[in-house]
């Protein structure tokens, strides 16, 4: 009896399973594959290149709280090396180019803070070329233990003549 069991059981289970199989399983469709434009160009107009923004730019800057901060005057070379940054009466504050992706170019430097005396600072900046003014913002970790210690700015300028 035991055997007749076992193969009771055994065929009930495999009826279950086959009866399973059978009903209509729900189709997932495959993924659209998407094709590149024949005709998309090879580079997008938003895209930009150190070479786009080579040269001396007579910077504007003011806080995101509508504060006016000192201007600068920024040198961009048309690679990685040899940008700087140079407040009023400052020597020039090197920058280094971190990132050149899409629209934008990601600038970080250090030095002694222009609005907090003797308090260093360090700045991470993002450019973009808007209408042929360089447009970015900029953030400032100022390094002091107390309140306020980062600092949204923005920036506009124009190429110097």
């Amino acid at each position: 009896m035991k055997a007749n069991t076992k193969r009771s059981l055994t065929l009930a289970c495999t009826a279950v399973l086959l009866a399973c199989g059978s009903e209509p399983q729900e189709q997932v469709p495959a993924p659209v594959e998407q094709q590149p434009a024949a005709s998309a160009p090879a580079t997008s107009p938003s895209m930009i290149s150190l070479r786009d923004v080579a040269g001396r730019w007579i910077m504007r800057a003011w806080a995101e709280a509508g504060d006016s901060v000192p201007g600068y005057e920024l040198v961009a070379t048309a690679d990685t090396v040899g940008w700087t940054r140079t407040f009023p009466g400052r020597s020039p504050v090197p920058m280094r180019v971190v990132a050149v992706a899409g629209d934008s170019i990601i600038t970080q430097s250090a030095y002694e803070s222009v609005l907090r005396e003797g308090v260093p600072v360090t700045t991470r900046t993002v450019y973009r070329l808007r209408d042929g003014r360089l447009v970015g913002t900029l953030v400032a970790r100022y390094q002091t233990t107390g309140p306020d210690s980062v600092l949204r700015i923005r920036t506009e300028g124009d190429r110097a003549p």
